[in-house]
């Protein structure tokens, strides 16, 4: 897969730029609102999930031969897209270094 996308690529490319200036906006209004921005990452979490589940898993492809080309495309362009969650124990260990430095 020639990062075409399969689909008008100029249009994919705007739309997603698009999210992310929203998603950069939506940052810029969390602030330093703790709650605000967990609710943000649930959210971008939830989208991840429902995209993976429904319209991805749905368009898998059905030979071999297109498998092989998806699966040589995720190593190229970086592997499976993945939202790492914050382990409780490295938050717990970040409040910790936090404490330590008076704050």
């Amino acid at each position: 897969m020639d990062n075409n996308f399969g689909a008008d690529a100029s249009i994919l490319s705007g739309k997603l730029q698009e999210i992310d200036a929203t998603v950069r906006d939506a940052i810029a209004v969390c602030d330093t609102d703790v709650i605000a921005i967990l609710a943000l990452l649930r959210k971008l979490e939830a989208l991840h999930r429902e995209i993976r589940d429904t319209v991805f898993q749905e368009n898998l492809p059905k030979s071999r031969h297109h498998l092989y080309a998806l699966l040589r495309e995720i190593e190229a362009e970086g592997g499976w897209p993945y939202i790492e969650r914050m382990r409780l124990k490295s938050l717990l260990v970040y409040l910790e270094q936090q404490e330590g430095n008076g704050e």
